[in-house]
């Protein structure tokens, strides 16, 4: 049903498309033997039409990766630095939320936890929508917020980092090995921000990975079954990931690559002083208006990262 849907909009886009261009040259012949300013009018409104639905052809033929397609786990890590981490961990949080929204995509905060003093230790998200997977995959990355930190009395620039980890979720059964003994599973009282979901029963759930040392948490269903099962599929999820990235280690020992995979190998730059700048390192695609990208507007940086991620080698 899914593959159905994908290739429903596919046709959609493309009649879409044929029938601005046959408005289009209908209007240009008219106005080649008289001048109507409502045709006029009509015609310019049909070519940027044509433009935007170009654009978003081009960002369905640059999602061609075998998992584009699937939702996405979203997990935000704040780095070391205590209340400025927590709370540049919030604000990135809030920024892909609004993202969400603004694309209509639907999210799910499966496990949530507050700094003690503000912001976030943890977060993670697991989006459903068209194409979840291949437009966040992009995020992926150290995220370095440069500012006048509030919570410092002098006023002084603080530099703060958090890590934005992406994997897509598969919701079907995957085709991966997860032995009893290898698991250590707890169950504790939801912890969240409040709402109808937060319980007064141990109803959340820990799984640890032992072999790998991987932990997943779920708090948001019902009941503590519920919340076994989705830590379940997104332990699944982050496993088979892990396979997936030793093939690829295998391909880029092939090429003779080496990624630099250090903490302070940031992806992307918010400077909110002394200048304002978000930078993106991979692609060199930047812009001015911080607090507009910090409120969801980032499209600029994953049309960006399509497009040059489209140019790298492929094996």
């Amino acid at each position: 049903m899914q593959k159905i849907d994908e290739l429903s909009s596919d046709i959609k886009l493309f009649d879409e498309i044929n029938l601005k261009i046959d408005e289009i040259k209908t209007a240009s012949e008219i106005l080649k033997y008289e001048h109507d300013d409502s045709i006029s009018i009509e015609l310019e409104k049909n070519i940027k039409d044509v433009k935007n639905l170009i654009i978003k052809t081009e960002q369905k033929i640059l999602l061609n990766g075998p998992y584009d397609s699937n939702p996405a786990i979203l997990n935000i890590h704040p780095g070391a630095g205590g209340v400025e981490s927590h709370d540049w961990a919030e604000m990135l949080f809030r920024m892909y939320t609004r993202w969400i929204e603004n694309k209509k995509l639907k999210y799910r905060v499966t496990d949530y936890l507050e700094g003690e003093e503000a912001g976030i230790k943890n977060v993670t998200l697991t989006i459903n929508g068209a194409n979840a997977y291949g437009l966040l995959k992009s995020e992926k990355g150290i995220h370095r917020l440069v500012r006048i930190s509030p919570f410092d009395s002098n006023k002084r620039r603080h530099t703060s980092f958090a890590a934005v980890d992406v994997i897509p979720f598969f919701e079907g059964d995957i085709d991966i090995e997860v032995k009893k003994e290898d698991l250590k599973i707890d169950t504790y009282r939801s912890t969240g921000a409040g709402g109808q979901h937060v319980n007064v029963t141990d109803s959340a759930v820990r799984i640890t990975h032992i072999p790998t040392g991987i932990v997943v948490s779920c708090q948001d269903e019902r009941s503590q079954l519920m919340n076994r099962e989705t830590a379940m599929k997104i332990l699944k999820s982050k496993l088979y990931e892990i396979e997936l990235r030793k093939k690829m280690d295998e391909i880029d020992s092939i090429r003779g690559e080496k990624k630099d995979i250090a903490w302070g190998s940031q992806i992307r730059s918010y400077v909110l002083a002394p200048y304002q700048l978000v930078k993106d390192h991979r692609t060199e695609a930047s812009a001015g208006d911080v607090f507009s990208v910090l409120n969801g507007d980032i499209d600029l940086f994953i049309n960006s990262y399509l497009e040059y991620n489209s140019k790298l080698p492929k094996i």
